[in-house]
Protein backbone atom coordinates (compact mmCIF):
# COMPACT_ATOMS: atom_id res chain seq x y z
CA UNK A 1 0.00 0.00 0.00
CA UNK A 2 1.50 3.33 -0.94
CA UNK A 3 1.92 5.98 1.82
CA UNK A 4 3.22 9.57 1.90
CA UNK A 5 6.64 10.54 3.65
CA UNK A 6 6.26 12.34 6.44
CA UNK A 7 9.50 14.48 8.16
CA UNK A 8 10.36 16.82 11.03
CA UNK A 9 10.27 20.49 11.00
CA UNK A 10 13.87 20.25 10.71
CA UNK A 11 14.16 18.55 7.97
CA UNK A 12 16.94 20.08 5.51
CA UNK A 13 15.47 21.37 1.27
CA UNK A 14 17.60 18.34 0.33
CA UNK A 15 15.46 16.05 2.17
CA UNK A 16 12.10 18.03 1.48
CA UNK A 17 12.39 18.33 -2.32
CA UNK A 18 14.19 14.96 -2.47
CA UNK A 19 10.45 13.51 -1.66
CA UNK A 20 8.82 16.27 -3.26
CA UNK A 21 10.59 15.40 -7.09
CA UNK A 22 9.75 11.47 -6.24
CA UNK A 23 6.24 11.47 -4.97
CA UNK A 24 5.22 14.98 -5.47
CA UNK A 25 4.31 15.19 -1.99
CA UNK A 26 5.55 15.05 1.39
CA UNK A 27 4.18 16.06 4.87
CA UNK A 28 6.25 18.16 7.20
CA UNK A 29 5.15 17.74 11.09
CA UNK A 30 4.70 19.72 13.99
CA UNK A 31 5.69 22.54 12.16
CA UNK A 32 2.69 24.77 14.26
CA UNK A 33 2.27 24.46 18.22
CA UNK A 34 -1.00 25.10 19.84
CA UNK A 35 -0.59 28.60 20.37
CA UNK A 36 0.22 29.68 17.08
CA UNK A 37 -3.22 27.10 16.02
CA UNK A 38 -5.30 28.83 18.60
CA UNK A 39 -3.86 32.66 16.84
CA UNK A 40 -4.95 31.48 13.42
CA UNK A 41 -8.12 29.98 14.63
CA UNK A 42 -8.83 33.10 16.01
CA UNK A 43 -8.38 35.59 13.30
CA UNK A 44 -10.10 33.02 10.52
CA UNK A 45 -12.92 31.36 12.64
CA UNK A 46 -15.64 34.68 12.30
CA UNK A 47 -14.70 34.58 8.14
CA UNK A 48 -15.24 30.81 7.70
CA UNK A 49 -18.53 30.83 9.55
CA UNK A 50 -19.78 33.76 7.88
CA UNK A 51 -19.12 32.14 4.22
CA UNK A 52 -21.78 29.97 2.82
CA UNK A 53 -21.44 26.47 1.36
CA UNK A 54 -19.64 25.83 -2.01
CA UNK A 55 -22.27 25.68 -5.04
CA UNK A 56 -20.85 22.43 -7.08
CA UNK A 57 -19.30 19.32 -7.00
CA UNK A 58 -16.21 20.18 -7.39
CA UNK A 59 -16.09 23.17 -4.65
CA UNK A 60 -17.88 20.85 -2.44
CA UNK A 61 -21.84 21.44 -1.28
CA UNK A 62 -20.89 20.80 2.36
CA UNK A 63 -17.31 22.82 1.90
CA UNK A 64 -16.70 26.41 2.67
CA UNK A 65 -13.71 28.72 1.19
CA UNK A 66 -12.83 31.82 2.51
CA UNK A 67 -10.06 33.90 1.20
CA UNK A 68 -8.68 37.32 0.81
CA UNK A 69 -7.01 36.15 4.03
CA UNK A 70 -3.55 38.44 3.58
CA UNK A 71 -5.68 41.13 4.32
CA UNK A 72 -7.82 39.70 6.88
CA UNK A 73 -5.16 37.55 9.20
CA UNK A 74 -1.52 38.49 10.26
CA UNK A 75 -1.20 35.07 11.77
CA UNK A 76 -1.84 34.21 7.92
CA UNK A 77 0.76 36.67 6.74
CA UNK A 78 3.49 34.74 9.00
CA UNK A 79 2.65 31.65 7.04
CA UNK A 80 2.98 33.05 3.83
CA UNK A 81 6.27 34.18 4.50
CA UNK A 82 7.31 30.84 6.49
CA UNK A 83 10.74 30.71 5.92
CA UNK A 84 11.22 26.73 5.24
CA UNK A 85 8.60 26.90 3.02
CA UNK A 86 8.87 29.89 0.85
CA UNK A 87 12.90 28.66 0.29
CA UNK A 88 11.68 25.30 -1.02
CA UNK A 89 9.30 27.31 -3.06
CA UNK A 90 11.68 29.00 -4.67
CA UNK A 91 14.10 25.93 -5.15
CA UNK A 92 11.56 23.74 -6.73
CA UNK A 93 10.09 26.82 -9.12
CA UNK A 94 13.30 28.53 -9.59
CA UNK A 95 14.02 26.69 -12.84
CA UNK A 96 11.27 28.64 -14.71
CA UNK A 97 10.87 31.80 -13.28
CA UNK A 98 12.87 34.46 -12.28
CA UNK A 99 10.47 35.44 -9.88
CA UNK A 100 7.64 33.96 -7.43
CA UNK A 101 4.32 34.70 -6.37
CA UNK A 102 1.40 33.98 -3.91
CA UNK A 103 -1.13 32.20 -5.96
CA UNK A 104 -4.00 31.38 -3.28
CA UNK A 105 -4.44 31.95 0.33
CA UNK A 106 -7.38 30.14 1.31
CA UNK A 107 -9.12 28.17 4.13
CA UNK A 108 -11.02 25.20 3.34
CA UNK A 109 -13.63 23.18 6.29
CA UNK A 110 -14.72 20.70 5.03
CA UNK A 111 -18.01 20.01 6.99
CA UNK A 112 -19.84 16.43 8.26
CA UNK A 113 -21.28 14.85 5.08
CA UNK A 114 -18.90 16.26 2.49
CA UNK A 115 -18.39 13.57 -0.18
CA UNK A 116 -14.97 13.33 -1.51
CA UNK A 117 -13.78 15.23 -4.15
CA UNK A 118 -12.71 14.00 -7.63
CA UNK A 119 -9.01 13.70 -8.16
CA UNK A 120 -7.17 16.44 -10.10
CA UNK A 121 -4.40 18.51 -10.99
CA UNK A 122 -4.32 21.66 -9.17
CA UNK A 123 -2.08 22.99 -12.57
CA UNK A 124 -5.19 22.54 -14.52
CA UNK A 125 -6.23 26.12 -13.26
CA UNK A 126 -4.51 27.11 -16.28
CA UNK A 127 -5.73 24.11 -17.99
CA UNK A 128 -3.94 21.84 -19.99
CA UNK A 129 -1.99 24.16 -21.78
CA UNK A 130 1.15 23.93 -20.00
CA UNK A 131 3.33 20.95 -20.76
CA UNK A 132 7.07 20.16 -19.54
CA UNK A 133 6.75 23.65 -16.83
CA UNK A 134 6.04 22.59 -13.14
CA UNK A 135 3.82 25.94 -12.64
CA UNK A 136 3.37 26.16 -8.62
CA UNK A 137 4.41 25.18 -5.40
CA UNK A 138 1.47 23.94 -2.89
CA UNK A 139 0.55 23.54 0.71
CA UNK A 140 -2.10 22.84 2.69
CA UNK A 141 -1.40 23.80 6.84
CA UNK A 142 -3.59 21.38 9.18
CA UNK A 143 -6.03 23.66 11.32
CA UNK A 144 -7.30 20.56 12.88
CA UNK A 145 -6.43 16.99 12.50
CA UNK A 146 -6.31 15.51 9.29
CA UNK A 147 -7.77 11.79 9.68
CA UNK A 148 -9.21 9.03 7.32
CA UNK A 149 -12.43 9.63 8.90
CA UNK A 150 -12.92 13.54 7.87
CA UNK A 151 -11.48 13.68 4.88
CA UNK A 152 -7.92 13.96 5.23
CA UNK A 153 -6.49 15.01 1.80
CA UNK A 154 -6.04 11.94 -1.00
CA UNK A 155 -2.61 11.89 -2.62
CA UNK A 156 -0.86 9.48 -5.10
CA UNK A 157 2.22 9.60 -4.76
CA UNK A 158 4.13 9.33 -7.88
CA UNK A 159 1.76 11.16 -10.69
CA UNK A 160 3.06 13.99 -11.31
CA UNK A 161 4.78 12.65 -14.76
CA UNK A 162 1.18 11.21 -15.49
CA UNK A 163 -0.70 12.07 -18.41
CA UNK A 164 -3.34 14.26 -17.69
CA UNK A 165 -6.02 11.65 -18.61
CA UNK A 166 -4.34 8.78 -16.82
CA UNK A 167 -7.26 7.86 -13.48
CA UNK A 168 -5.48 6.35 -10.40
CA UNK A 169 -6.33 3.28 -9.05
CA UNK A 170 -7.53 2.98 -5.58
CA UNK A 171 -4.16 0.96 -4.37
CA UNK A 172 -2.44 3.83 -6.15
CA UNK A 173 -4.16 6.64 -3.54
CA UNK A 174 -3.44 7.30 0.06
CA UNK A 175 -4.51 10.22 2.69
CA UNK A 176 -2.67 12.59 4.19
CA UNK A 177 -3.04 12.03 7.40
CA UNK A 178 -1.45 14.41 9.76
CA UNK A 179 -2.08 15.62 13.23
CA UNK A 180 -2.64 19.62 13.42
CA UNK A 181 -0.16 21.98 13.04
CA UNK A 182 1.42 20.17 10.41
CA UNK A 183 2.12 20.99 6.54
CA UNK A 184 1.29 19.00 3.28
CA UNK A 185 3.49 20.08 0.64
CA UNK A 186 2.89 18.72 -3.16
CA UNK A 187 3.67 20.08 -6.16
CA UNK A 188 0.33 21.30 -8.83
CA UNK A 189 1.55 18.44 -11.01
CA UNK A 190 0.35 15.53 -8.46
CA UNK A 191 -2.77 13.96 -8.50
CA UNK A 192 -4.58 14.61 -5.00
CA UNK A 193 -8.43 15.94 -3.82
CA UNK A 194 -10.30 16.57 -0.87
CA UNK A 195 -11.58 13.14 1.25
CA UNK A 196 -14.97 12.17 2.33
CA UNK A 197 -15.94 13.54 5.68
CA UNK A 198 -17.46 10.80 7.82
CA UNK A 199 -16.98 12.85 11.25
CA UNK A 200 -19.46 14.96 13.29
CA UNK A 201 -16.54 17.74 13.23
CA UNK A 202 -14.95 20.18 10.33
CA UNK A 203 -12.09 19.47 8.84
CA UNK A 204 -10.30 22.57 8.42
CA UNK A 205 -7.13 23.24 6.30
CA UNK A 206 -5.08 26.31 4.84
CA UNK A 207 -4.27 26.21 1.21
CA UNK A 208 -1.23 28.18 0.42
CA UNK A 209 -0.02 28.09 -3.12
CA UNK A 210 2.54 29.90 -5.00
CA UNK A 211 3.00 30.04 -8.22
CA UNK A 212 5.59 31.23 -10.79
CA UNK A 213 5.57 35.47 -11.30
CA UNK A 214 4.59 35.36 -15.14
CA UNK A 215 1.30 33.32 -14.61
CA UNK A 216 -1.83 34.68 -13.75
CA UNK A 217 -2.91 33.67 -10.07
CA UNK A 218 -6.26 31.91 -8.85
CA UNK A 219 -6.70 34.12 -6.40
CA UNK A 220 -6.68 38.26 -7.49
CA UNK A 221 -4.32 39.23 -5.66
CA UNK A 222 -4.62 42.95 -6.21
CA UNK A 223 -8.53 42.80 -5.39
CA UNK A 224 -7.95 40.98 -2.40
CA UNK A 225 -5.36 42.85 -0.92
CA UNK A 226 -6.00 46.35 -2.79
CA UNK A 227 -3.17 48.84 -2.67
CA UNK A 228 -4.62 50.90 0.36
CA UNK A 229 -4.13 47.87 2.12
CA UNK A 230 -1.12 46.47 0.82
CA UNK A 231 0.99 49.62 0.96
CA UNK A 232 0.95 48.62 5.14
CA UNK A 233 2.45 45.08 4.55
CA UNK A 234 6.59 44.10 4.56
CA UNK A 235 7.97 44.59 1.21
CA UNK A 236 8.40 40.35 0.82
CA UNK A 237 4.79 40.33 1.28
CA UNK A 238 4.52 43.41 -1.38
CA UNK A 239 6.40 41.15 -3.57
CA UNK A 240 4.70 38.02 -3.12
CA UNK A 241 1.37 39.41 -3.57
CA UNK A 242 2.56 40.70 -7.07
CA UNK A 243 2.92 44.05 -6.32
CA UNK A 244 6.71 43.97 -8.10
CA UNK A 245 7.60 43.08 -11.70
CA UNK A 246 6.96 39.76 -12.50
CA UNK A 247 10.14 39.10 -14.47
CA UNK A 248 11.57 42.15 -16.90
CA UNK A 249 8.64 43.45 -18.50
CA UNK A 250 5.52 41.76 -16.93
CA UNK A 251 3.29 44.08 -14.62
CA UNK A 252 4.80 47.26 -14.94
CA UNK A 253 2.56 50.46 -15.52
CA UNK A 254 1.84 53.95 -16.05
CA UNK A 255 -0.38 55.76 -13.25
CA UNK A 256 -3.07 57.73 -15.33
CA UNK A 257 -2.38 61.12 -14.19
CA UNK A 258 -2.35 64.64 -16.07
CA UNK A 259 0.55 65.44 -18.10
CA UNK A 260 3.77 66.11 -16.33
CA UNK A 261 2.31 64.98 -13.14
CA UNK A 262 3.95 61.02 -12.67
CA UNK A 263 6.31 58.69 -13.70
CA UNK A 264 5.81 56.60 -17.57
CA UNK A 265 6.56 52.56 -17.37
CA UNK A 266 6.75 52.13 -13.25
CA UNK A 267 6.68 48.87 -11.32
CA UNK A 268 3.52 47.65 -9.16
CA UNK A 269 5.96 48.81 -6.07
CA UNK A 270 5.08 52.46 -7.11
CA UNK A 271 1.24 51.88 -5.95
CA UNK A 272 2.50 51.35 -2.81
CA UNK A 273 4.52 54.42 -2.49
CA UNK A 274 8.05 52.71 -2.56
CA UNK A 275 10.41 54.15 -3.77
CA UNK A 276 11.67 53.64 -7.65
CA UNK A 277 14.89 53.45 -8.85
CA UNK A 278 14.03 55.15 -11.96
CA UNK A 279 11.47 55.15 -14.86
CA UNK A 280 11.84 52.07 -17.12
CA UNK A 281 10.24 48.50 -17.95
CA UNK A 282 12.76 46.20 -15.68
CA UNK A 283 16.24 46.33 -14.10
CA UNK A 284 19.44 44.39 -15.00
CA UNK A 285 18.87 42.23 -12.42
CA UNK A 286 15.70 41.08 -13.75
CA UNK A 287 17.00 40.71 -17.12
CA UNK A 288 19.88 38.50 -16.17
CA UNK A 289 17.53 36.62 -14.17
CA UNK A 290 15.67 35.34 -17.10
CA UNK A 291 18.76 35.06 -19.00
CA UNK A 292 20.01 32.51 -16.29
CA UNK A 293 17.18 30.58 -16.38
CA UNK A 294 17.22 29.87 -19.90
CA UNK A 295 20.57 28.83 -19.71
CA UNK A 296 19.82 26.19 -16.89
CA UNK A 297 17.04 24.54 -19.14
CA UNK A 298 19.52 24.65 -21.89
Amino acid sequence: MVQLTTLSASASNDEILSVVHKDGAVVLKDMLGAAELDGLMGELRPYMDATRFGQDAFTGFKTTRTGALVARSPACRELVLNPKVLEATRIFLEPYCARVQLHLAQIIRLGPGQPQQMIHRDRWAWGKYLQGVEPQFNTIWALTDFTRENGATHVVPGSISWPDDRVAKPEETCQAEMAAGSVLLYTGSVFHGGGENRSSGDRIGLNITYSLGWLRQEENQYLSCPPEVARELPPALQDLLGYTLGSYALGYYTPPLPPGEGPEVVGPEYALGREISGEGIGSAELLDAVTAADTKRG
